[in-house]
Parts: C-alpha cells; structure tokens; sequence
C-alpha cells in the first residue's frame, strides 16, 4: 500500500462480510487528489460494496479506510460525511413527493451558511438548467435522467471533496449518459472534486477517469492507467465486448 499526502482516499486491504458471505477480500486502492478514478466490474463484483464500506454505510470486517490521512474505522455515515464525502446511489433516490428545490437542499443538510448554499443553489442550476424548469416540480415524475441530475445536485451542495458515483449511467438513454459524463468531467475539472466512478459501463468509465481498478469477486483483478486497460486485450474482451484483436 503506498502512503503520500497525494492520496485523497486509500483503501487498505479492505475485506466487508455479510453474515457468512464475503463481498470484498483484502481490496487496496490508493485514490489521488483532483483525479476521476474507475471501479469497473461484473454485478456482484463487489463494487457497491467498496462504495458502502467507504462511506460508513457498512463495518469492515478488516482492513482500513484512511481519508486524506485519517482513518475512518469505527466512524459513522454522517461523520464521514461531514469530512466531505458525498455518493450518488445506483437508482438515484431522490426524494419523490419533495420538489426538486427540496431535494438540492437535503444535500446541504449539515451546512448553516445561507449565503452559500444560495450561491450554490445558483451553481447547480447554472450546471443543469433543466432543473430551474422543474424547480417546483416533484422529482418522483421527472425523467431518469432529470432525477440522476438532482442527485448529482444534491451531492454538490453538500461542497464535496471526494464524489462517489454508483451506477450513474444505469437504465438512462445514450444521450443523457453523454450529458452526465459531461456533467461529471466538469465536475472534476472545475470544481476539483475528486471523483470515484462505478460504472457496468466500462466504456464510459474508461474513457473518464485516469486510473481504473477491476473487480472480479471481490478482489482487484487487474488494475492500471484507464488508457492502458482501455487497449487490453482482457478487458476489450471481457468488458467493451470487443473480441481479441477485434
């Protein structure tokens, strides 16, 4: 395990066990600062896993979350995101009968500066102009890929440094997915959120981020730069379904 204040986010030989099942077995990723990293794989890989242990959602049986440099073993959900860790789930979860201002709002939860999450409220809405249409609107009867924004959204009022995206892409159309990836890109970019994607999309994930790591039964299976794994031949086969020296 490498250690370096380069690191936002390392995951030292991390192992999650529900009941007597093992999802994670000794997974160790080191996550730089200001960087789009990748976690790609199979479902039942073990990816949401990584997410849920990360976050405090769920105890490691062994093994370490550190932080940039603080160790988050025994920590609750909503202390580890008071550090500024923030996760979009797989499926979104918006709030249905909330309108889509509430809903933005409910990422600024822990924060008492009214000027800046009006501020913020401004950015979002800048980002994502749809959602200043539907700004009174439920977000139970928006479009998938209008709830994916105000998930996005609601995440970034709470300022985070560390956004950790499951699934983004799941059950949307081609070009919403090229609009969020764009939206992540930006992100990243301009904000300087560090950003862990997991992605069945390997493709997107790929292409995204700069270093990805690969799941197989809740191991790493291979990991490397994103634009070397995106010409291996393993991966192209398993994962881009494109067949060796297609």
């Amino acid at each position: 395990m490498n250690s370096g204040s380069e690191f936002l986010l390392s995951l030292d030989s991390l192992t999650v066990r529900y009941a007597t099942v093992t999802a994670l077995a000794g997974v160790s990723m080191d996550i730089s600062k200001g960087t789009i990293a990748a976690l790609i794989g199979a479902n039942g890989a073990g990816k949401t896993s990584t997410m849920r242990a990360i976050t405090g959602l769920v105890s490691p049986a062994q093994g370490r979350v550190v932080f940039d440099g603080q160790d988050l073993s025994g920590w609750p959900a909503h202390r580890i995101a008071g550090l500024g860790l923030r996760m979009v789930p797989e499926g979104r979860h918006v709030f249905p009968l909330m309108s889509v201002r509430d809903n933005l709002l409910m990422g600024a939860f822990q924060r008492k500066d009214a000027r800046g999450i009006a501020s913020d409220l401004d950015k979002v809405c800048a980002r994502f102009p749809r959602l200043k249409e539907r700004w009174r609107q439920s977000a139970g009867t928006l479009s998938g890929g209008e709830q994916q924004m105000v998930a996005l959204g609601r995440a970034l009022m709470g300022r985070p440094r560390l956004l950790l995206l499951d699934e983004p892409s799941l059950g949307l159309a081609p070009m919403v997915v090229r609009d969020i990836a764009r939206a992540i890109q930006e992100i990243n970019r301009e904000d300087g959120v560090t950003v862990l994607l997991v992605e069945q999309n390997s493709r997107m994930a790929l292409k995204l981020s700069s270093y990805t790591w690969v799941l197989e039964t809740g191991r790493v299976a291979l990991e490397g730069k994103s634009a070397d794994l995106m010409v291996d031949d393993r991966i192209r086969k398993l994962y881009l379904g494109v067949g060796e020296g297609g």
